[in-house]
């Protein structure tokens, strides 16, 4: 499968570990502040993107929804808020984020709706056409093998099932495009560095938002993974982008 820049971003370059066990080890250092730092650094407009996003199955009605790189399970918790399905599944390679995220389940007494598991988004352990849906919130740039993960999303998405990935994107219009370089480059990581926040993460942050194949570009890669009724939308000038695609 062809390799993309995106695929050879790293958290730490010197690292002799491949890209998700870096990823993973990366998050596991931050969980304990990573929700916040979500929140604070977007100004909290992060929650409404997660809500544009799930917006996007309501008229599908999924019963068993798998959410893929789930981190601290928001976009699950969310997600049940706002669709009730009957079960909920959430993924991902980090233990610290998956633990985390457990305790927030405990806490709002949601284990019984959402599961927490520990799972591999290229090695998705699950049997062909399992989910009616499948969300991914700013996960997709952390793919080791981005087709590779698409496919197997693919795989376990059941027929009439949809794909929904939110992602960051770099905005088109150029004074936009100004202000985002240059507080992605200097203010972010300085207030980053004010809650002590790991350096390399936020970096790896930056480094990989600037390589992801975004835009039509990402649509193309979920055609060629098998999606159909492909479609993006932009969100805040561009700054988020929503990508959909359905398994016919």
């Amino acid at each position: 499968m062809a390799k993309f820049a995106h695929d050879q971003i790293v958290p730490n370059k010197e690292s002799e570990l491949e890209k998700k066990a870096q990823v993973a080890e990366m998050f596991n250092k931050i969980a304990f502040k990573y929700d916040f730092l979500n929140h604070f650094l977007s100004a909290g407009i992060d929650k409404g993107w997660r809500k544009k996003a799930i917006n996007e199955l309501r008229a599908l009605h999924p019963k068993m929804i798998l959410d893929v790189a789930t981190g601290t399970g928001d976009v699950a918790i969310m997600t049940h808020k706002m669709l009730a399905p009957e079960k909920i599944i959430g993924i991902d390679i980090s233990e610290g984020m998956l633990d985390f995220g457990r305790k927030k389940l405990v806490d709002l007494q949601l284990s019984g709706a959402i599961e927490l598991q520990t799972g591999d988004s290229e090695t998705i352990h699950f049997e062909n056409n399992h989910f009616d849906a499948i969300t991914v919130a700013f996960g997709v740039r952390n793919f080791q093998n981005l087709e590779k993960g698409l496919s197997e999303m693919f795989r376990v998405l059941k027929p009439n099932g949809k794909l929904v990935v939110l992602e960051f994107s770099k905005p088109s219009s150029a004074p936009v495009l100004g202000f985002y370089q240059f507080y992605m480059n200097v203010i972010g990581p300085s207030i980053s560095k004010l809650f002590g926040s790991d350096k390399a993460a936020y970096q790896y942050l930056n480094d990989s938002v600037q390589a992801f194949p975004e835009g039509q570009t990402f649509l193309n890669l979920m055609n060629e993974a098998g999606f159909t009724q492909t479609y993006l939308k932009k969100l805040s000038l561009g700054l988020c982008t929503i990508y959909c695609g359905s398994k016919v």
